[in-house]
């Protein structure tokens, strides 16, 4: 498989900064370029249609900002990045296809039983929608430092 454009989608957390390690690696081997991408999620509408707002996430101009700190793990890896909006299994997806991507690499939370119910899997809705290979990467509870320095642990 030519790898020539990864997608990296992070949501900010340690699990997807060990992921990230693993995407710099693959595009490194590769000779690929990364593409670091974070979807921001539109506020709910609830009831009679008005908007949700609920706790204050970060606004578009942080969100950029956060973004921009984000880079591969050895700069010599060619890399752009991307601030898009919507679902983010659809919003990531759909990128995929418009980029031609060749792989995306992504964290998961590895969540179970009730939570993962509750809350849903981006990462298995990404793999389920996607039009190209995902590898996903889950980190473990035993030490998210050590898994963070040896995304292979």
């Amino acid at each position: 498989m030519k790898v020539k454009k990864i997608i990296f989608p992070t949501d900010f957390s340690r699990c997807g900064d060990a992921a990230l390690k693993m995407a710099t690696s693959l595009a490194h081997d590769a000779g690929a370029r990364l593409l670091i991408v974070h979807v921001e999620e539109p506020p709910v509408a609830y009831g009679g249609g008005e908007m949700y707002y609920g706790v204050p996430e970060p606004g578009s101009e942080d969100l950029k900002r956060m973004l921009e700190a984000v880079v591969p793990t050895d700069p010599t890896v060619p890399y752009e990045h991307r601030l898009i909006t919507g679902d983010p299994a659809t919003a990531i997806a759909r990128l995929a296809e418009d980029e031609q991507a060749d792989l995306i690499v992504m964290g998961t939370h590895g969540r179970t039983g009730l939570t993962r119910l509750l809350m849903g899997s981006v990462a298995e809705a990404v793999v389920r929608r996607a039009p190209c290979p995902v590898l996903t990467y889950k980190q473990t509870d035993y030490s998210a430092d050590s898994a963070a320095d040896d995304p292979v642990a």
